[in-house]
């Protein structure tokens, strides 16, 4: 493992724990890059995701923006999907054309003007459905989904800025441990352990880095070039991995 990973590992955690996200997209986009073994990606993704959003659920919490009886439902759909993902088998060629698909629709929902577009009004099985789906991909992909539901949540003007990055962080914490436990139990704890632990030092650098940018709050860049930027790391580690399945 290259010592530079670490340290990129770090700075994602950092930056996205201030807004409330975990960075798995860009944790798993730069993992495909490196050439590492694909079954071991959604592990080390969801294994990070659930170590940065931790803090940032419990300093939403705190401040009194996770509204149970609200987001319980969404979660109530998606987490057990993000499970049915996790555990569902599936042949290299498969998971890596999910796994590109899914970078390429987390680029494009990245690049999307929220800010310009008009609210529009989604009944709330409309919502649930799609919670459901998110979750879904969440566990097939090991990403948390909160890059797809806040986009959404947005543009429908489901909550404040504040309420919408606390259900992120709460949506993938809760979405990443459903969908390890099924990436766990279909392949085996015991065939993981050993390959992923050579992988600690990345844990400890998310650790760092998303307690830093959780309890600063902080935004080292706008969230527009942000967005951008990740959109095209994210995009580019897509268009590799569909490629490889041609």
């Amino acid at each position: 493992m290259s010592a530079i990973l670490p340290l990129l590992f770090g700075i994602i955690a950092l930056i996205y724990a201030s807004v409330g996200f975990g960075g798995g997209s860009s944790y798993t986009a730069i993992l495909t890059l490196t050439g590492i073994e694909p079954k071991l990606i959604p592990i080390i993704s969801l294994c990070c995701n659930i170590v940065v959003v931790t803090g940032g659920t419990i300093r939403f919490w705190r401040a009194g923006l996770i509204d149970w009886k609200i987001m319980a439902p969404m979660l109530a759909i998606s987490a057990p999907m993000a499970f049915v993902g996790g555990l569902t088998p599936l042949k290299e060629q498969t998971f890596l054309l999910i796994l590109g698909g899914t970078l390429l629709l987390s680029a494009i929902a990245l690049l999307l003007p929220q800010q310009r577009l008009s609210p529009m009004k989604l009944p709330q099985p409309v919502v649930l459905g799609l919670s459901g789906i998110v979750g879904l991909l969440a566990g097939l992909s090991g990403i948390g989904g909160g890059i797809f539901m806040a986009p959404v949540l947005h543009l429908i003007r489901w909550a404040d800025e504040r309420r919408i990055a606390a259900f992120a962080s709460l949506f993938i914490l809760v979405n990443s441990i459903t969908g390890l436990a099924g990436q766990l139990t279909k392949g085996g704890i015991e065939s993981f352990a050993e390959p992923a632990a050579s992988y600690w030092p990345l844990l400890l650098a998310v650790l760092i880095g998303g307690q830093l940018g959780s309890m600063a709050g902080i935004r080292l860049f706008p969230p527009q070039w942000l967005r951008r930027v990740t959109a095209i790391l994210v995009g580019y580690a897509a268009i590799r991995l569909l490629l490889q399945t041609i």
